[in-house]
């Protein structure tokens, strides 16, 4: 695949969350971009390949340069294609909170939802009822952490959205079907309305419902 310096190129699919992270962070800020969608064609999944062995998406490709991993694909953006919205702050201080955040929605968020809704798909021998049972755990400590940390904030790391949020909506969107947020957690509950209320967000979670029905066991009617 040979592109313009300038031009990018997302290798990725809507439902995807890690995917949504990247997608939130292009639609705040407005930057062309296209999609090469990894679903069904083959011949998408070898571009991918011959660019990241791995075959994990999202890759994004900015000229001749792949970029892997959402992170570090949004961290590229706000330093190549700046926008007004400044996805990680300047202050260092700052941005380590923003980036602390960031990987608390990726590994104590998203991973377990991973871990739950992987085992989904296995056969009904191969379910591993521990393994799930951990992944629960972890979600309702996470949730705790979550409710007291967000007292008094807007957005994950504070007054501004950021890195940490475009981590935090699709995290939390899957999160709260796999294993509902409870009611008592108000803190948490707020925040994540306040996610999907915005209008990035809302785009990302609109373009991803005519994929809903791959959610294993099913998605739920509401959001």
């Amino acid at each position: 695949m040979s592109k313009n310096a300038g031009e990018l190129v997302l290798f990725g699919h809507p439902f995807s969350s890690y995917c949504q992270k990247v997608l939130i962070a292009l639609y705040e800020n407005r930057i062309p971009f296209e999609l090469r969608l990894l679903g069904g064609d083959e011949r998408v999944w070898a571009e991918l390949a011959a660019l990241w062995p791995i075959r994990r998406m999202p890759v994004l490709v900015d000229g001749s340069r792949p970029i892997m991993e959402a992170s570090i694909i949004i961290e590229h953006l706000g330093g190549h294609h700046p926008g007004p919205v400044q996805l990680i702050p300047a202050d260092p201080g700052a941005a380590l909170d923003v980036r602390l955040m960031d990987r608390f929605f990726d590994n104590y968020i998203m991973a377990p939802v991973q871990k739950i809704v992987g085992d989904c798909l296995r056969p009904a021998e191969r379910r591993d009822a521990h393994g799930v049972g951990e992944a629960r755990a972890l979600l309702d400590k996470a949730y705790a952490w979550l409710e007291d940390t967000l007292n008094g904030r807007e957005w994950a790391a504070g007054a501004g959205f950021s890195l940490a949020d475009c981590a935090a909506a699709p995290s939390l969107f899957y999160a709260d079907w796999v294993h509902e947020i409870p009611a008592v957690f108000t803190n948490l509950r707020s925040y994540r309305a306040r996610l999907l209320a915005r209008p990035s967000i809302a785009r990302a979670v609109d373009e991803a419902r005519p994929y809903r029905h791959l959610f294993p066991p099913g998605a739920p009617d509401r959001d």
